[in-house]
């Protein structure tokens, strides 16, 4: 897979105060160098891949940021100014008086080829939603994209450029974007305008845009995909997973409900009577997580794997790199780790490899361990255990098949009760890792099943600590119960109260 990077380094030099500038050019490495950072009263530094390494023992002054300034375009509201005709961009830090008293300037490089990975999803027409940290190369993925759609599919592309990360500085677009167009926007909090009215004034049959981020442009997008134009976009967020998670910008992948079964339906489906679903359909028909500049996974229909996810099940995703300058792919389950190679959770030393449960639910803690991935058998002989899940009220009563446990050595560990969500958090304090069983259908599952004890004991029962949006999610389940709520403590221990009654009132 050939590629082919330019950056015009010499702009930014030459932007650059003279002490600055010469030692960075005598420093050579000019492929890996990433950025230069000016902080008043320190001395300038540059980032490369890895490592730092001070340009100069002279302290940053005014007078340097100064030159900075004067030699570049004006900033914006999103505190970023650029270098006519190229994809330089400078960052600033400002006091509390509006002065800027630091700057980071960085490199902006086209790099042709990126997109070898994943041309052929690009060709169907999809719409294609890119995720990764930051620094992974989403903007020069996108960037690509946009220059192949245009130049090579001869499509009439759009790009709406927020910040002129895409398109470079100044009126002039950078050539790397090929024939597309290019649409400015005047201050970040117009993006979503401008996406509109790129669709209603010029007739785009593709729409590029960068760094999805308010509900304002989560909607505009849908707008667009509604009309039937392709949309190309980046959005905050590791994984697909992630953005499940986000209330904001959940609506790209159809949005997240609760949705409350009759008794018959519930048990027809073997599940609880509260359920998340998918409220529409996507926005993006595809989701490519970007691992590193050269390793992607591939989630080729959002709407299934959504689907799957909220259902507890996995559907296992297209995981492509580049190996001997050859694409290469295979199919992988989604993972939780950081590591590209992780398939759910390996087993450590001295870890169960087998699980005999033992007056608890069988069925319950064999969906628990699919859930979490967990590398565990569960076994139906003493003989061929090695722990014994119990509950409490069984472990009590000291049976004849825990004594015979303890008499031989095999570890027992007791959970509360028979709930499934006694049962994962066990598993996660076994095995030392956090939960990865789709967090939100947990804690509405130990919602509802705080709801049933209620109703039997008219207790007040208190749930476990979760972020904001987990917490409205089951207030509204309580209040379909007709039972009142309040969220208690401080974040991030602030959790949800369930009452009997309504002398409390959810807040």
């Amino acid at each position: 897979m050939q590629k082919v990077i330019t950056d015009d380094l010499d702009a930014l030099l030459a932007v650059l105060p003279p002490h600055i500038s010469e030692p960075l050019n005598r420093l050579g490495n000019r492929a890996e160098f990433i950025e230069v950072v000016m902080d008043l009263g320190r001395p300038p530094e540059t980032r490369y891949l890895g490592q730092e390494e001070v340009l100069s023992a002279k302290e940053v002054t005014a007078e340097d940021i100064d030159y900075v300034v004067r030699h570049t375009s004006e900033f914006g509201d999103d505190n970023r100014a650029g270098i006519e005709r190229t994809l330089h961009r400078i960052s600033a830090i400002r006091n509390r008086k509006g002065r800027i008293v630091g700057l980071s300037c960085r490199v902006g490089r086209a790099v042709y080829g990126t997109i070898t990975l994943i041309r052929d999803l690009v060709e169907t027409g999809q719409s294609i939603l890119l995720l990764g940290r930051p620094g992974v190369g989403k903007t020069t993925m996108l960037r690509e994209v946009a220059r192949v759609l245009a130049d090579d599919l001869g499509k009439r592309v759009i790009i709406v450029d927020t910040s002129n990360e895409i398109g470079g500085d100044g009126d002039i677009p950078h050539p790397s974007i090929g024939h597309a167009r290019r649409m400015q926007v005047s201050t970040p909090a117009r993006q979503h305008a401008v996406m509109i009215e790129a669709v209603e004034n010029h007739m785009p049959e593709v729409i590029v845009i960068d760094e999805i981020g308010t509900e304002l442009e989560a909607l505009a997008a849908r707008t667009i995909a509604e009309r039937g134009v392709q949309l190309v976009g980046t959005a905050h967020g590791n994984t697909l997973d992630n953005l499940m998670m986000n209330p904001t910008l959940a609506d790209l992948i159809g949005g997240i409900q609760t949705v409350t079964l009759g008794d018959e339906e519930a048990r027809r489906r073997g599940t609880q009577k509260s359920i998340l679903e998918r409220k529409a359909p996507p926005t993006f028909d595809v989701v490519v997580e970007i691992q590193n500049w050269e390793r992607v996974a591939i989630h080729p229909d959002v709407a299934a794997t959504v689907d799957a996810t909220l259902r507890g099940h996995f559907i296992p995703l297209e995981v492509r790199w580049v190996e001997d300058g050859q694409v290469r792919s295979e199919k992988a389950l989604p993972y939780a780790g950081p590591e590209p190679e992780t398939k759910g959770v390996a087993a450590r030393e001295g870890e169960p490899n087998t699980i005999l449960p033992f007056g608890i639910n069988r069925v319950r803690l064999e969906e628990s361990i699919k859930r979490m991935r967990l590398p565990v058998d569960i076994v139906k002989s003493l003989d061929d255990a090695d722990l014994v899940m119990t509950s409490k009220s069984h472990y009590r009563r000291k049976s004849e098949v825990l004594r015979d446990a303890e008499r031989r050595g095999i570890p027992i560990y007791v959970v509360r009760s028979d709930r499934a969500s006694q049962m994962e958090q066990g598993l996660a304090n076994i095995y030392r890792v956090e939960e990865q069983s789709d967090s939100v259908a947990m804690a509405l599952r130990e919602a509802e099943e705080a709801i049933q004890e209620i109703k039997l004991s008219g207790e007040t029962m208190e749930l476990s600590p979760q972020n904001a949006f987990i917490r409205r999610l089951q207030h509204q389940l309580a209040e379909k119960y007709n039972l009142a709520t309040k969220s208690t403590g401080k974040a991030p221990r602030r959790r949800v109260q369930i009452f009997s009654n309504g002398d409390d009132s959810r807040r």
